[in-house]
């Protein structure tokens, strides 16, 4: 039996699964935080995606069969947590996802989580104009330096296609900073 395989085993078993968990929000709570983060932008919609994307976890750990690392695993609830996020808080206000996500990135600079310069700023709202699906490819395969094979499970989209989205990304990106 694998490291993995045993784990999953301690986060089933009702003896071990309290220190299991902790365990696993321990390892995975910062990157799957800033994962989340440039999805969502703000600190506090950040906080309440993760805790929820934790709450699932835990609640459906049982379903997870191991086909998959358990970060690929967690990091596709973390993504669709945080894009439902993002959908219902645009519809509550009446807006789209994306000028949701453009208006948050506006407040950026007063952000006391925020330490980029300019530049980075400037980078982040060029990053926001895009389309949801070419921002989160964006975000995963740039900063997160995500493989098109690990991306692909996760979004369950084809490699051919992400790499496309990234390249139309890369494109408006760099034409916004430009203009």
């Amino acid at each position: 039996m694998n490291q993995q395989n045993q784990f999953i085993d301690a986060l089933n078993d009702p003896e071990t699964q309290g220190s299991a968990f902790k365990k696993l929000i321990a390892d995975y709570k910062e990157r799957l935080y800033w994962h989340i983060r440039k999805i969502v932008i703000d600190h506090n919609d950040t906080d309440d995606v993760l805790q929820n994307t934790f709450l699932k976890v835990f609640e459906n750990i049982n379903k997870f069969k191991g086909n998959s690392n358990i970060y690929t695993w967690m990091y596709r609830i973390a993504t669709n947590e945080a894009l439902n996020y993002l959908g219902k808080k645009s519809r509550q206000v009446g807006v789209t996802s994306e000028e949701w996500i453009e208006k948050k990135t506006e407040k950026l600079e007063s952000d006391v989580y925020f330490e980029g310069d300019a530049m980075e700023l400037k980078l982040q709202k060029a990053i926001a104009s895009l389309p949801e699906k070419q921002r989160l490819i964006f975000n995963m395969r740039y900063f997160e330096e995500i493989k098109y094979e690990k991306m692909s499970e996760i979004l369950e989209t084809s490699v051919g296609g992400l790499k496309a989205s990234y390249h139309h990304a890369v494109k408006k990106i760099k034409n916004r900073i430009n203009e």
